[in-house]
């Protein structure tokens, strides 16, 4: 493994102790008289709280999680050869000026890559979105970059200059 791009677990950690503490303590006071309320209780309080709360979090897990080895790029769900990357995008890219919060939040405004009729990037004439998701999570970074056949290919990234270095070094573009 020559990079891996980790999502933070901050959130997810700080919310799920959250949610076992508050079941505890419905516990304490209602265990073992009002087992089928505590349950439905703590069903009810992971369902309509826990999971809207992670639900972007867990989406970036999947979707936005970026992976480098010897000969493969791996951005959520989907797995590129790296010698189908053009290593002249690569470069282009990591001359650019690191873009604004403003800028990367314009931008993860505009990149949407939905399956339905005219929401596609190749109909609203963007880059391709990598990794399975349908647009880039607001605020978060991305790169452009081609492929030999010059697609042009948008990948979310939580930290630009270490993935574009990464992936430099991989492809030998240094």
């Amino acid at each position: 493994m020559r990079y891996e791009e980790k999502i933070p677990k901050t959130w997810l950690t700080g919310t799920t102790v959250l949610y076992v503490v508050g079941v505890a303590w419905m516990a304490v006071g209602s265990l073992p008289d009002d087992l089928g309320l505590w349950l439905a209780m703590s069903a009810m309080f992971l369902v309509l709280i826990w999971v809207p709360f992670n639900a972007v979090p867990l989406s970036k897990y999947v979707y936005n999680r970026i992976r480098i080895d010897d000969d493969t790029l791996r951005v959520g769900r989907e797995r590129i050869a790296l010698a189908d990357l053009d290593p002249a995008s690569v470069r282009e890219a990591a001359g650019q000026a690191r873009p604004t919060a403003v800028q990367r939040l314009a931008t993860s405004a505009g990149a949407v890559d939905a399956p339905v009729p005219g929401l596609r990037a190749a109909d609203l004439g963007n880059p391709r979105l990598v990794g399975g998701g349908w647009s880039v999570p607001m605020g978060m970074d991305s790169v452009v970059l081609a492929t030999r056949g010059g697609e042009a290919l948008m990948i979310p990234t939580r930290d630009r200059a270490a993935f574009l270095t990464a992936l430099g070094a991989a492809l030998g573009a240094d």
